[in-house]
């Protein structure tokens, strides 16, 4: 390549292509640097995220470059702002004659401020202070008394086999705590589970009224 307005149809249709892909966020500039310093811009799209257009000038970079007190080495990804204040990650390559002269770039800008939000946002809805409430969405009642039992065991930390009277009180207090005996048949259930009669059950409920410990505790 020669000069950027020989391959402008081609770079046009490139820029057209990146913006396509990646929406009306992406902004792409050719400059062409035979132009005057003042109105390198040949192709733009999507000029509203830096608010340029076709004729207006290159940017502190370029100019470096044109200068030549920085190497036209391509840039990836690195975080520029707009004026206004908007955040952009951006891209810039030179283009290069056949003697190796930059004679122009392609620059790719995205807007990534609403990106930055929505990721501080996130931040905050997920942030280490908030305290974690274990909640069971199920579709029948018998789900959740299985979800109750399993916490409760979590809590005594042993399977029912393992269990003495104490802990097998302790969970029948945890249980009782969090309202499984509020579901119906689920004095059955936990008979089973603990593989106690109802009448070891009733006897058991009665010694767990001295109330629940912290760790049972609802918040």
């Amino acid at each position: 390549m020669e000069s950027i307005a020989q391959e402008l149809l081609f770079l046009t249709e490139m820029a057209k292509g990146i913006t396509a892909q990646f929406g009306d966020n992406c902004e792409v500039v050719v400059h062409d640097w035979s132009k005057p310093v003042d109105s390198t811009i040949v192709v733009i799209e999507n000029g509203h995220v830096t608010g340029r257009k076709i004729g207006d000038p290159g940017t502190n970079l370029g100019l470096e470059i044109m200068r030549g007190t920085s190497a036209g080495d391509n840039r990836h990804n690195y975080v520029t702002q707009t004026k206004d204040g908007r955040i952009l990650r951006s891209t810039s390559m030179y283009v290069k004659n056949n003697a190796g002269t930059v004679i122009g770039a392609m620059c790719i800008n995205f807007d990534i401020t609403d990106l930055m939000v929505a990721e501080r946002t996130l931040q905050t809805l997920t942030a280490s202070g908030l305290q974690p409430v274990r909640e069971s969405f199920v579709s029948n009642v018998n789900d959740l008394l299985n979800t109750l039992i399993q916490e409760a065991q979590e809590l005594i930390g042993k399977p029912p086999a393992a269990m003495n009277k104490e802990e097998k009180i302790r969970i029948i207090q945890l249980l009782d705590h969090k309202g499984a005996f509020l579901i119906k048949k689920s004095g059955e259930k936990i008979c089973s589970y603990l593989s106690i009669s109802k009448f070891t059950l009733y006897s058991y409920l009665e010694e767990s009224k001295g109330g629940v410990g912290e760790e049972g505790a609802a918040e």
